[in-house]
């Protein structure tokens, strides 16, 4: 019994090598190293709402981009980062090699966004204080949970924004376990890949494929740029109708010619 038993482990403990070693090459062809992204992306995202982004990606026919329903938990804060992910199952129906979270938070880099698909799980906590605080010193620009988490106040005292479904008090123990980190995953129906970047704001959530990074934010930032055109003008007296006209609103979301 002893000798299965060490067995056992050591073959959970080989799985979980090779699928380190195998989402490492994922993250490698995929994703943008994070001093470009910060260097050409990261102030232009945050300047961008994620209302913004999802009429970028509809006007470029991206579909699937944007998440409803997942907000912030505590605040007015907003998250902008390249994806890092996990997902989740029912507790006993794969061996729980580590707690939730540990690999992903070892293997951020300054910035990265914590992405949790528990597929919208309302009921069990995937994210709590420990977690964000070993994020947060790790850089970690926050945590995007499709479900559940905790310990929101305690998160909100040392500054780490939490964007989930919903808040409980209870512990995964024994409830669930992560599958995999670093995979491909979903929020809501929006495929995340390792590397693909993702805004958070008080609207939702935005998944950008990172190849289609660099034509997705400069769509959107015309977009806002023809927005904020249209609010001077309504601010200068100029009547609704005539805005509507003047700026072809409905046809917002075309394609320039």
């Amino acid at each position: 019994m002893i000798a299965l038993a060490e067995f056992q482990l050591d073959l959970k403990y080989k799985i979980s090598e090779i699928q380190h070693n195998a989402v490492l090459g994922i993250r490698r062809n995929n994703e943008m190293k994070v001093n470009e992204f910060d260097r050409e992306y990261r102030s232009r995202l945050m300047a961008l709402a994620t209302s913004n982004l999802s009429d970028s990606l509809d006007r470029l026919g991206i579909k699937l981009g944007a998440v409803i329903g997942i907000t912030p938990r505590w605040g007015n804060t907003k998250v902008v980062g390249r994806a890092v992910t996990i997902k989740m199952t029912a507790a006993g129906a794969v061996p729980s090699v580590a707690h939730l979270g540990v690999d992903a938070i070892a293997n951020s880099e300054p910035g990265d966004v914590i992405v949790i698909d528990n597929r919208g799980d309302l009921y069990n906590n995937c994210w709590g204080e420990i977690l964000a605080m070993g994020a947060k010193m790790k850089g970690v620009s926050g945590v995007v949970v499709d479900g559940a988490a905790r310990d929101v106040d305690a998160c909100e005292t040392f500054g780490f924004p939490v964007h989930a479904r919903g808040t409980v008090p209870t512990t995964a123990r024994g409830r669930i376990v992560q599958e995999s980190w670093n995979v491909p995953v979903r929020l809501g129906d929006a495929p995340v890949r390792p590397g693909d970047v993702i805004v958070a704001d008080v609207n939702g959530v935005v998944v950008i494929p990172i190849e289609r990074l660099a034509e997705v934010v400069q769509s959107a930032e015309d977009i806002l740029a023809k927005e904020l055109a249209m609010i001077k003008a309504l601010e200068s007296g100029q009547s609704m109708q005539d805005v509507d006209r003047q700026f072809n609103y409905e046809n917002m979301l075309r394609q320039p010619d």
